[in-house]
């Protein structure tokens, strides 16, 4: 890959894309962004914003945290101790109900996908949209870019449900980022470019998942494997009329099993 002014280009997919420019459109059909850099520079907006947030509302003991951050079951907090019970028994104990996706927290699945606590957690994530973002959304465009995001932290977040202790706190943008390592391995791979330098990032990012404690692998797994099928409906749909339609019904087919997987978790820890 060439350096460019934010993050990196592919040769093979700036001579392919070439052909599409006249038309405005991407190589794979999607409508060329002016700024490629805009929707991930937003992203990092938000992320950002959340982050203030939590850092105004008392940082490591904000309440936005167990508010926004993704857990499978609700935990009551009593003087410092957590307990497995309902939020009626919490009350009756002057607790504070910390709650879980099972308990109609649905907005976790989203939400903790834009908040850190730690400040590398946010400026890792975040430097992973500034150097990949531009380049996905520059060969898919931006509604495209969106769904490969949307995909990637919906069945990041899906993965944590099904792996891990539903009392435990997950949070952060890792998941998507990883979605964007599984779309830019693809992209290449359709476009025939050469794989070793995403690939040894890739490695390096999985070492660090295994190697610094309290990192979610099931996050990261998910998400990938959810980067890399969204990324793979786009480039391997066929061209012609229906390209756009086959694109978004396989698109929306993956956020379906997605969604479904995910609402099966949920009941089964209702």
């Amino acid at each position: 890959m060439n350096e460019a002014a934010v993050g990196f280009q592919c040769p093979e997919c700036v001579r392919s894309g070439r052909k599409e420019t006249r038309s405005g459109r991407t190589t794979y059909g999607g409508a060329r962004s002016a700024d490629a850099s805009r929707t991930s520079y937003v992203i990092i907006g938000v992320n950002v914003a959340v982050w203030l947030a939590v850092l105004l509302t008392g940082y490591t003991s904000s309440h936005l945290i167990d508010v926004l951050g993704l857990r499978g079951d609700g935990l009551c907090e009593v003087g410092g101790r957590y307990f497995s019970v309902g939020q009626q028994l919490c009350d009756t104990r002057n607790g504070v109900w910390l709650p879980g996706v099972s308990d109609g927290a649905l907005w976790q699945l989203v939400t903790s996908a834009f908040l850190h606590v730690q400040i590398w957690h946010l400026v890792g994530n975040m430097l992973g949209f500034y150097i990949i973002g531009p380049f996905v959304e520059q060969a898919v465009g931006r509604a495209r870019f969106l769904a490969i995001c949307a995909v990637s932290g919906l069945a990041g977040s899906t993965a944590v449900l099904l792996l891990t202790n539903p009392y435990q706190l997950t949070l952060g943008a890792s998941g998507i980022v990883f979605g964007l390592f599984g779309a830019v391995a693809v992209l290449l791979w359709r476009s025939g470019g050469d794989l070793r330098g995403i690939l040894t990032l890739l490695a390096i990012n999985v070492f660090i998942t295994f190697a610094v404690p309290n990192v979610s692998w099931q996050g990261h797994l998910g998400g990938f494997a959810g980067g890399l099928l969204a990324a793979a409906a786009i480039v391997l749909a066929p061209r012609g009329e229906r390209r756009a339609l086959v694109q978004w019904s396989l698109l929306a087919g993956l956020l379906v099993v997605v969604l479904v997987v995910a609402g099966l978790r949920v009941v089964a820890l209702a």
